[in-house]
């Protein structure tokens, strides 16, 4: 509700008498160019210029026509086509033709939207992420541009920023309202105005950055990805800031200080993102550049306590694992039910995965990731163990925020007993409890040398059985990378990856069956999940165990 009632605020902020609000003043020049982070591909360039536009999982041929005015396929690809984040394509490319066809582009657009608020090309994050792209591209754009384009560009820029000042606060809460503060604070940068205001635009940045980021670096909406997002556009901001000579507020410093090792902590062994609460597919050579500037030496922290996860590593393996509850209500549009879910992984090679989140334009699917079923972890009766609120056709304009879930996440480190060599961590949700009457609690062990992990899954019964009627059934998954192979030998199952072999047992019986990974850069991949069925009236507790073999 109070979302909508933000979009409405928003509405009416945009109307045709409001539009008038951010005619004014153009600078003569930008103050200075920012860098960037993002790399592009010149050959997505060049189909862009033979008018083939691949965005959002979408394509639209515009042939000689305009893009913008093409009928669009999706909210998504609408989204990606005004935030001119393809724009690092053409600045890959570099040549004269790339630089007129970018040129030409924008040109169109400012034709045919700039002169009309409202619709996909001035939500909030896309705005937002326009006048970055514009900003980070200026060079490209107005090094060889005539006086007129030149003209239209800057009052351009100087209208979407006075825009986005006046409906930041009425941004959806979490990364849309990061996004647009970010994008004020680098115009306050790149485009000459008065110090005060300057000023003050990075400085609700800081602020806004004190909101969103928990102590332990983790983003208030509990995704990985959204640190890489947010890096990605902020340490641009702060270096631009201090090779103009302009003081930096602590909150950023503060910020970007915890961001780094956090983002460290949730990749794993091949580098790249583990995958709850929104991750999907990982731009690697972003993280590599983000990971350039983490100057922290050691490990990463074991317990990401306020984003809730956990870490334990050993000689190249790597557990990650989800021990917090959802986010607040307004931080949980992407949000997963995966709950005490957990991702293996050694050396270059993941093992265990969580299905991770789909490629933009494919709602049925990404609801289908959202599901506790899609995680390594327990599901009772097929159901999550968290609740989606919303209707599907009203998820474009609020989202699906998960709604009664767990509510309370117990964890506590287990310490390592006489000659046992291992790191590990019992938790447990109360997510089932409401409808089912159980508490899930795991138990997640690793060996010193990474050798093993072991597991114990027990749904502890809450109230007392109501008869033959109140007989449950649940499943432990296991969801496996798809470069793993699998083979069944007696009780066991043989995993063949990478030139490494590993061993998956427990002491109940298990079946091998389909499932799908959501987070490769290609699509959809089908790949296989191991699932441990029990009645827990019967079978409370099982335990399973993987174990490298060479």
């Amino acid at each position: 509700m109070q979302e909508a009632w933000r979009r409405l605020r928003r509405r009416l902020r945009t109307g045709p008498l409001h539009s008038l609000r951010f005619v004014g003043s153009a600078p003569e020049r930008l103050a200075v160019i920012p860098p960037t982070l993002h790399q592009g591909d010149p050959f997505v360039a060049e189909a862009i210029y033979a008018g083939s536009f691949h965005l959002a999982g979408r394509l639209v041929e515009a042939g000689r026509g305009s893009i913008f005015q093409a009928p669009s396929p999706s909210d998504e690809f609408s989204a990606e086509l005004h935030s001119f984040f393809w724009l690092r394509h053409h600045a890959a490319a570099g040549d004269a033709l790339a630089i007129r066809n970018a040129r030409a582009l924008v040109s169109d657009w400012l034709r045919h939207c700039s002169g009309r608020l409202g619709g996909p090309a001035f939500e909030p994050e896309v705005a937002a992420r326009r006048l970055i792209a514009w900003l980070n591209h200026g060079d490209l754009l107005l090094g060889t541009a005539d006086y007129e384009f030149y003209r239209r560009f800057l009052r351009s820029l100087s209208a979407q920023t006075r825009y986005l000042r006046s409906i930041a606060q009425e941004a959806p809460a979490g990364m849309p309202r990061l996004m647009v503060r970010m994008a004020i604070a680098l115009a306050g940068v790149c485009l000459p105005m008065p110090s005060g205001r300057a000023k003050a635009s990075v400085q609700h940045l800081a602020d806004e950055l004190d909101r969103q980021i928990l102590p332990d670096g983790g983003h208030a909406s509990r995704n990985p990805a959204a640190l890489a997002a947010i890096l990605a556009e902020l340490l641009p901001i702060r270096e631009t800031l201090v090779n103009q000579g302009q003081p930096v507020p602590k909150g950023i410093y503060s910020a970007i200080d915890r961001m780094l090792p956090a983002l460290r902590f949730f990749r794993h062994a091949d580098g790249t993102l583990a995958l709850f609460n929104g991750t999907g597919a990982c731009e690697m050579q972003l993280l590599a550049a983000l990971m350039r500037f983490d100057e922290t030496l050691g490990e990463p922290l074991s317990n990401a306590r306020h984003s809730g996860y956990h870490r334990l590593a050993a000689d190249g393996t790597v557990v990650i694992a989800d021990t917090g509850c959802p986010p607040q209500v307004a931080l949980s549009r992407s949000a997963h039910a995966g709950t005490l879910a957990f991702e293996l992984s050694s050396q270059a090679a993941r093992i265990v995965v969580n299905c991770g989140s789909p490629q933009p334009g494919q709602p049925e699917l990404r609801r289908l990731s959202r599901s506790t079923a899609a995680h390594s972890t327990v599901t009772v009766e097929d159901r999550s163990s968290s609740r989606f609120a919303g209707q599907p056709q009203l998820d474009r304009f609020l989202g699906s925020p998960l709604v009664p879930g767990p509510t309370e996440v117990r964890v506590e480190e287990i310490a390592a007993e006489g000659s046992e060599r291992t790191i590990g961590f019992d938790a447990a949700h109360d997510g089932y409890e409401r409808e089912f009457g159980f508490l899930h609690q795991r138990r997640l062990q690793l060996s010193t040398d990474g050798a093993m992990l072991s597991g114990r899954d027990h749904l502890l019964a809450t109230r007392k059985p109501r008869g033959r009627e109140d007989t449950k059934r649940a499943a432990i998954r296991f969801h496996l990378h798809p470069q793993v192979s699998v083979e069944t030998i007696g009780d066991t199952a043989r995993l063949s990856l990478r030139g490494q072999l590993w061993r998956f047992s427990a002491d109940r019986p298990f079946t091998v069956e389909d499932s799908i990974f959501f987070a490769d850069n290609s699509g959809s991949r089908r790949t296989l999940q191991l699932v441990v069925e029990v009645d827990p009236g019967l079978t409370p507790e099982v335990a399973w165990a993987f174990e490298r073999m060479s």
